[in-house]
């Protein structure tokens, strides 16, 4: 691989000033100066951001019967890192680590599933039926073991999935966070438990995905007081991150959220292939759903990029040395009519396009799923 100095290019969301020129080494590493034979790339006056991160795919194809291909959500979609939610429990970690984290090119972390099947079958057989669902010393050894890749618990605290069990999968959930020292990630939805029970769990660093769902009973906008829970939460320092999903994200919601301050932490997908080919298709049409909800742009960018890395410990520099990890997109005009989870649709006059992945040595031509390619 010939290395390539990169050249008019518009940086955002970066954690330091940036220098108007970039050198990529044949090793995929960055330089201070452009080393022998190194190509150039005319950047089209295009924006360069962090690598874009998607803190929720489900990408243990295969092992569960939910998941994607994690290339479906990678490279060629301008995602450089990707976090798998909670496809594999304690009983399968191996496979999913063997078999997908360490076959990619794309950076992937995971958040360990807290029932020990994992989603095998997604919600036609629970992963917390009752407490034989749950070995706490064996997800504790797996963690254990795993230290480098896993980067959090997750909980799926809805009623599809927990039952009359209610609260208390989440609480052995939060527990067996802390003593590993991770975050928790809880999916929230229908009850029970109700939301503001799932709440009271948090601490700072945790994170609730699909935060702008619009189920009653597990909406942020359900009461005045849930909103005032939430945004409070948020101050604090618990992640609110989309989860877009099938059925978990609200144009209602999100504009309302947004419009009283409730930003999201982190903008992600919850891909698989049940909404891989509608209504979720991409993290960038995800991205411009948030912008069309009222979200700024810098704010946008971060949420795809610095924030999620930033939780998943992925630096958002480009300094020599470190690895080359950048998008390259447009943010274009357009005319495009998109729908929520729920059916609901939302007119984009602005959609985030990427170009280009680059990745260590990996530079991948990159693009939304156009609508033209998404089946009638």
């Amino acid at each position: 691989m010939t290395g390539v100095t990169l050249t008019n290019f518009k940086p955002v969301g970066f954690d330091h000033p940036m220098p108007a020129v970039l050198h990529i080494g044949g090793d995929g590493l960055l330089r201070s100066a452009a080393e022998a034979g190194a190509q150039p790339l005319d950047c089209q006056g295009r924006w360069l951001s962090p690598g874009w991160a998607d803190l929720h795919v489900h990408i243990w194809h295969g092992g569960t019967d939910i998941s994607v291909r994690a290339d479906q959500g990678g490279l060629c979609h301008g995602v450089t890192a990707m976090a798998d939610a909670g496809s594999a429990g304690e009983a399968n970690f191996h496979g999913l680590r063997e078999y997908v984290l360490e076959r990619q090119p794309e950076t992937i972390r995971a958040f360990l599933n807290i029932g020990s099947i994992g989603l095998v079958a997604g919600n036609r057989v629970s992963e917390l039926i009752d407490m034989r669902s749950i070995d706490v010393d064996r997800t504790l050894a797996v963690i254990e073991a795993n230290r480098d890749v896993i980067c959090g618990i997750k909980v799926r605290a809805s009623g599809v999935i927990v039952g009359a069990w209610g609260i208390t999968p989440l609480k052995i959930g939060k527990r067996v966070a802390e003593i590993a020292g991770l975050p928790l990630m809880v999916h929230v939805g229908e009850m029970p438990p109700a939301l503001d029970e799932v709440l009271a769990v948090l601490t700072p660093g945790d994170v609730v995905t699909h935060c702008f769902n619009g189920k009653p009973g597990g909406s942020i906008v359900d009461t005045p007081a849930l909103m005032e829970m939430a945004q409070s939460l948020a101050r604090a320092g618990v992640l609110m991150d989309i989860g877009h999903g099938a059925a978990s994200f609200s144009f209602r919601v999100a504009r309302r959220a947004i419009a009283e301050g409730l930003k999201p932490y982190s903008i992600s997908t919850d891909l698989h292939l049940r909404n891989v080919h509608g209504p979720v298709y991409d993290l960038a049409t995800t991205v411009s759903k948030v912008l069309g909800s009222g979200l700024g742009f810098d704010d946008c960018v971060r949420a795809i990029s610095t924030h999620p890395r930033a939780f998943l410990k992925l630096a958002s520099v480009a300094t020599p040395g470190a690895r080359a990890d950048f998008t390259l997109f447009d943010l274009v005009d357009g005319d495009e009519t998109v729908r929520d989870s729920g059916g609901d649709s939302m007119r984009l006059t602005r959609l985030f396009e990427p170009r280009l992945a680059i990745l260590g040595t990996h530079r991948v031509a990159a693009s939304r799923v156009l609508p033209e390619a998404r089946p009638a």
